[in-house]
């Protein structure tokens, strides 16, 4: 199974709260998040975990060219404009994450093991062929990319609720079929992971979900706090 990190952003709200620390080395009960994601996918047989950072983030950078001594990390240093961005441009350094399934994920994304482990397990059976996306009914985002679900498949995503009782958790199985609609999403102009994800629908993927029963966007100290106490 291959693995995406998408670690380029700013972290301009924790920072704006007083926290220094890039986000990805930002330690949860004494582990850096980045550092938490790549154990979790080791564990769940990562072949590769391909890693994008933003280039102010020399110290994120630094951090992960020292785990690549121990980890299958393959590291592309690039700002982008947002999440959608960072995966085109892994998709176009790293061209193999568009031949086999793909669980992508943000960096501040903050999940149960168990229940990740029980997902992987899932999306790497030979017989699903599917797009595989992560809910949660924990809504707690400030602008949270609602889902709406028919039987065993998304069939709508939303900006408001819209009756939906679930929204994305920034988990992303995805399969290659997919990495063309992305590329065709960033020619467009569009700008947002969200739009990629409704283009899938439009285009006629079908999306199945894996709930999560709570997902932690770090986002604020709030947020730290929250996944220190979570059990």
């Amino acid at each position: 199974m291959n693995y995406a990190i998408i670690a380029a952003g700013e972290g301009s709200r924790l920072r704006n709260e007083g926290i220094a620390t890039p986000k990805p080395l930002i330690p949860i009960n004494g582990e850096p998040l980045i550092d938490r994601l790549i154990r979790i996918f080791c564990d769940n047989s990562a072949e590769s975990i391909s890693i994008i950072c933003n280039e102010q983030m020399t110290d994120v950078a630094e951090h992960i060219r020292q785990l690549q001594k121990n980890y299958p990390l393959r590291l592309l240093v690039k700002s982008t404009k947002s999440s959608m961005h960072s995966l085109y441009e892994l998709t176009l350094r790293f061209p193999d994450i568009g031949k086999g399934k793909t669980i992508v994920t943000t960096v501040d994304t903050f999940f149960s093991e168990i229940e990740f482990s029980r997902y992987a397990k899932n999306f790497s059976r030979p017989t699903f062929t599917d797009v595989y996306m992560g809910l949660t009914p924990y809504i707690d985002d400030e602008k949270p990319l609602y889902a709406k679900t028919y039987g065993r498949t998304i069939v709508g995503y939303y900006d408001s609720p819209n009756g939906c009782t679930m929204v994305s958790a920034g988990i992303y199985g995805l399969s290659p079929k997919c990495i063309p609609i992305l590329h065709n999403c960033v020619m467009k102009g569009e700008k947002r992971m969200r739009n990629f994800q409704r283009a899938l629908i439009s285009k006629g993927i079908r999306i199945k979900p894996f709930i999560f029963s709570t997902v932690f966007d770090i986002d604020h100290i709030c947020d730290i706090e929250k996944a220190k106490s979570w059990k």
